[in-house]
């Protein structure tokens, strides 16, 4: 077993930490407050290769592994909440699923321009009724040759041949308004429950009937636009399956444990943030006559908050060195992903007591970073359904 950073997986968390520094922090805070999709800061990211971290150079990516994968985002994430969920959705759900089940033609057309940051991302799955319930979704693609014209209306209504015709919506998507290619999963046969969920990719600037309907305004995980999706009578031509049909549901499944890895690192990152500002704070406050750092008590919390953060970590490259090998390792990033979140809150909710009753206030980031690590506990698998994962894959074992 190796703890230690290889000299190029440094060099990598250097270099991101370093830009994260210099033009994330200086405007985190105005990302938070203004809540808009950063999209220079996107633009820059794409220029250090950051929004194709693990891909093959072949389409455009940075062929990191995916160690040095999670160090990146999680410095993103320490930086900006918003921007951590951005690149994530970005990577490790919409590109993974085009990485993974495209051929080579999609790959060569949807992929590499994600992976070079040309355009950007997002993962169409969650529905207002089919969070955690996949199987529960009601967006259906229907053939299109099963649908006569005269049955079709909208962009539908002109095309012929064969293709899908995708009527619903979705709820809660990452990047959803900004997004150039969106991962759409729908029900190809609405009798045959997860077997009939089916895969798509969708180009919401070229594909009439995509609508946005609007987006959240959330608690945290600002400056990441989550939005709500509607399809009309969209029109989709045949060769934007992703796989076969009746492959959506396995893909999800597994597309998401990757996912959970980088979510963990988004937890680490935030409660790294957290633990270095109310250090720092700790030093700088005085009262009764000196540092309220010299107290025990303050002593105890960052004691606590650093070794949670350290478990977290070693849980975030366990996942990750499984997946590498290519050996299982949904109880891992299951396991990963559950800690990193609520390890996250715990420290952020403790560097907020350090501050006292600045921490409840806008002058110190503390309460930003409470606000964006609730976010971990929810999305890519809440808390509860990543404890019924563990413990099924504890009793199979």
């Amino acid at each position: 077993m190796d703890f230690g950073l290889t000299t190029e997986q440094r060099q990598i968390r250097d270099m991101v930490a370093e830009f994260v520094d210099e033009e994330i922090v200086p405007r985190a805070a105005e990302i938070d407050e203004e809540d808009e999709f950063p999209r220079d800061i996107v633009d820059q990211m794409a220029e250090l290769g950051l929004m194709g971290m693990p891909f093959p150079e072949e389409y455009g990516g940075a062929d990191l592994d995916y160690h040095s994968y999670a160090l990146g985002l999680s410095e993103i994430a320490r930086g900006s909440g918003g921007l951590g969920t951005v690149v994530a959705a970005h990577i490790s759900l919409a590109g993974n699923m085009l990485y993974a089940f495209g051929d080579e033609e999609q790959k060569q057309e949807y992929l590499t321009p994600l992976a070079e940051g040309e355009d950007i991302g997002a993962f169409a799955l969650s529905e207002a009724g089919a969070g955690s319930d996949v199987p529960a979704m009601e967006t259906t693609a229907e053939k299109s040759e099963a649908r006569s014209a005269s049955e079709r209306s909208g962009a539908a209504a002109e095309k012929d041949g064969d293709g899908y015709v995708v009527d619903g919506g979705k709820l809660w998507i990452s990047n959803g308004s900004v997004a150039d290619t969106v991962t759409l999963f729908a029900k190809t046969d609405p009798d045959a429950g997860n077997k009939g969920i089916s895969s798509f990719v969708v180009r919401p600037e070229e594909d009439d009937g995509f609508i946005v309907e609007g987006t959240e305004h959330k608690l945290g995980d600002k400056g990441c636009p989550t939005a709500e999706l509607r399809f009309d009578d969209m029109y989709l031509p045949e060769d934007r399956l992703l796989g076969e049909e009746g492959d959506g549901f396995v893909q999800a499944l597994k597309t998401l444990n990757g996912g959970r890895i980088t979510i963990a690192a988004r937890g680490v990152g935030i409660a790294r943030a957290a633990l270095e500002e109310a250090a720092e704070y700790a030093t700088e406050r005085d009262q009764f006559g000196g540092p309220i750092s010299q107290f025990q008590a303050i002593q105890h919390k960052i004691a606590d908050m650093d070794t949670k953060l350290q478990a977290a970590e070693l849980l975030m490259h366990k996942a990750a060195d499984l997946k590498i090998k290519g050996e299982p390792f949904i109880k891992e990033a299951a396991q990963a992903k559950l800690y990193a979140s609520e390890i996250s809150r715990e420290v952020a909710n403790e560097a907020i007591q350090i501050h006292g009753g600045y921490g409840y206030t806008k002058d110190f980031p503390v309460e930003r970073y409470y606000r964006d690590a609730k976010l971990n506990e929810i999305y890519e698998g809440t808390s509860e359904i990543l404890r019924n994962t563990i413990a099924q894959q504890v009793l199979d074992e």
